[in-house]
């Protein structure tokens, strides 16, 4: 048998040295793991959670919700409905093998999406897809391609689509107003968005929400102050005329008399705001407010406010307009017939030449100017509509004697349809003039400025509801059951040669009731064709059917209750 050979003991020193070399290991672990995860030392915790953060935490926008557009009895005009927008990362898809079944779900051809990728080269982020329906959404997320993804968003819609769209305007693919009263308060409407934080994954998806940082704040819901109801029948009627008259553009504006409130502004040709595409310029623009004019003959009222106030005339007044026509420097002025010795009143009534220019040139161009000036005429309304025009009227230091004489008849000068409306509000005011507003009034009115005195106010009703009688020129104005006046208007279109002789714009400028005025109307119809242009003709019937129905909706009670029964019971199978 050999011997068990036997180890030396081991000696102290080294044994201790082993243990004091592990403990001291051990000491530098926990002090590494310490500065790492609970000592803030550099690149210690708050170094590595930040890098931590970089790598895998995000902060995403939460959408606001745009405030609401409502008429002025609460009917909605624009709202904002959610919607999803598929986005992707171009890094993950662009070798990805199931591009085909991703084009098929969004419905774009192969070819398109590797185009869109390779746009985006180099890129973690891209659109797909804008403003899903979420049932639409869902069908191509649920078929779990890595590297796409959806998020919530809100998209505009109009319910009253065309018929009022030249107001409101709309939003774009942001959400950002960029046109009409979208524009012009989008401040206001927008809201808010709020933040949220989250953390990602390696591909970018989304694992898991950390946390609202700060919640959304909605945008303010916003009452305007026209009527749908009135909205849509004077865009039924005045789309009827356009189209009927073969005409290229018309616009209907109607103002409360006494507030200044629109209660209605159409426009037509007009586009629809909910479809996927831009309307044409011409149909977008809202001329109401936009676009100028020569007002022709319905400045003639503003005229004989300045002859009343001059203390030379009155409205019984007798003027010689004998032979029919009269010469000012090179031009002749006629009118349709001999209307001979005639009345103020029957001046404006019969719209007479020679009657107004005789009154130009006895008052002289300043004073009839600074009326129109009183009346607004060359001033913004400040209605607030992005892009309102001021229209013009000149103030020249030289005045050749035709252009003092054609600016009384409205000629040489420009406005809005809305200008011409605010104009005349002051006659059915009571001569005080309310500052235009297209949202809607509550409580206490702004203070309005005194324009005319009430007397001559009361005095120029009478001469316009004398327009509208069997001796005027808009006899087609008249509404049965009510008392209502008016002036027409009728001037050739310039061109770039100037006047172009056979285009015409035709106006009406209207109030009803003239006995107690609730509303003023302006009716434009430009340019007209066929044997009927003049505003007695083309325009004024317009008026007399939008007022008829929008006297009706309003509960104005009729003013004439003779012709009521004389109209009922000439309708087919009436009686008294």
């Amino acid at each position: 048998m050999r011997r068990a050979v036997t180890q030396p003991p081991l000696p102290m020193w080294r044994f201790k040295a082993v243990v004091g070399v592990l403990g001291i290991l051990m000491t530098l672990l926990v002090w590494r793991v310490l500065s790492l995860q609970v000592l803030d030392f550099e690149h210690g915790r708050e170094f590595l959670q930040g890098q931590g953060a970089m790598r895998s935490v995000r902060t995403a926008e939460i959408p606001a919700y745009r405030g609401v557009i409502t008429d002025r009895r609460g009917e909605p005009l624009a709202v904002s409905t959610p919607v999803v927008s598929i986005w992707a990362n171009p890094q993950l898809l662009k070798d990805s093998s199931r591009l085909e079944e991703l084009a098929q779900a969004l419905q774009m051809p192969l070819p398109t999406l590797k185009e869109k990728l390779a746009h985006y080269e180099g890129k973690q982020f891209m659109y797909l897809l804008r403003h899903l329906v979420p049932a639409d959404a869902r069908a191509i997320l649920d078929k779990g391609i890595p590297g796409v993804a959806g998020e919530r968003e809100y998209r505009r819609f109009y319910p009253a689509g065309e018929v009022a769209a030249q107001l409101i305007g709309f939003t774009n693919v942001d959400g950002q107003g960029i046109a009409g009263l979208e524009l012009a308060y989008n401040e206001r409407l927008q809201g808010i968005p709020g933040k949220k934080r989250y953390i990602k994954d390696l591909h970018g998806d989304m694992v898991r929400d950390i946390g609202v940082l700060q919640p959304p704040q909605s945008g303010k819901d916003m009452r305007l102050s026209i009527d749908l109801r009135l909205q849509f029948l004077q865009h039924r009627e005045l789309q009827r005329a356009v189209t009927a008259l073969g005409a290229e553009s018309g616009t209907v504006v109607t103002l409360d008399a006494h507030t200044g409130e629109v209660l209605a502004m159409v426009n037509y040709p007009v586009y629809n705001p909910n479809g996927e595409k831009v309307g044409s310029p011409e149909g977008m623009r809202n001329r109401a407010i936009t676009d100028v004019y020569e007002p022709g003959s319905t400045m003639k009222s503003l005229t004989m406010v300045a002859a009343l106030e001059s203390g030379r005339f009155t409205p019984e007044t007798m003027i010689e307009t004998s032979p029919g026509r009269i010469r000012v420097g090179p031009k002749v002025y006629p009118d349709p017939r001999n209307y001979g010795l005639i009345s103020v009143t029957r001046v404006l009534q019969k719209s007479s030449q020679v009657g107004v220019t005789k009154i130009a040139l006895d008052l002289g161009h300043e004073p009839i100017r600074e009326v129109f000036h009183r009346f607004g005429i060359g001033q913004p309304p400040n209605s607030g509509f992005p892009g309102e025009s001021a229209g013009d009227l000149p103030n020249r230091a030289r005045w050749y004697a035709t252009e003092k004489v054609s600016l009384a008849f409205g000629y040489g000068i420009t406005a809005t349809p809305l200008q011409l409306a605010h104009a005349y509000s002051v006659f059915a005011n009571g001569g005080v003039q309310q500052p235009v507003s297209l949202l809607a009034l509550d409580g206490e009115l702004p203070a309005g400025k005194r324009v005319i005195s009430t007397d001559t106010a009361a005095q120029l009703l009478a001469m316009l509801h004398a327009v509208t009688g069997d001796e005027g020129t808009a006899r087609k104005a008249r509404v049965p059951g009510y008392q209502v006046g008016g002036k027409t208007g009728t001037v050739h279109k310039v061109g770039p040669g100037g006047y172009e002789a056979n285009k015409y714009v035709a106006l009406f400028v209207g109030i009803a009731p003239i006995d107690n005025p609730r509303i003023v109307s302006v009716v434009v119809i430009n340019d007209p064709k066929g044997a009927l242009y003049g505003g007695g003709a083309v325009a004024a019937p317009v008026f007399s059917e939008i007022t008829s129905a929008t006297l009706r909706l309003l509960n104005v009670p009729p003013s004439d209750m003779a012709t009521v029964r004389a109209t009922a019971a000439a309708a087919p199978g009436g009686r008294t």
